[in-house]
């Protein structure tokens, strides 16, 4: 299985949209800051998570997500999922 996650930094409040095979395992690399673009900017929290079958369907809602990141669309989507 394949996971599209969006994570919320409870530093800064910024959002981070991603996809794994193992959220958990990269919720614990994030904060452990073992991943370069979002070092020091965490703690993460992950505020919403779908499931795909293939890489290839995770990829394409991933940067479905990414392309209305912090419009109406995205509210909606994190909003929806609380």
């Amino acid at each position: 299985m394949y996971y599209v996650y969006v994570l919320r930094s409870e530093t800064t409040g910024k959002y981070y949209i991603g996809s794994t095979n193992n959220p958990d395992r990269h919720l614990k690399e994030h904060n452990g800051n073992q991943t370069t673009s979002l070092k020091n900017k965490g703690p993460f929290v992950i505020i919403y998570k779908e499931t795909f079958t293939t890489l290839r369907l995770v990829r394409k809602r991933e940067s479905e997500i990414k392309s209305y990141k912090s419009g109406n669309a995205f509210r909606k989507l994190i909003e929806g999922y609380k």
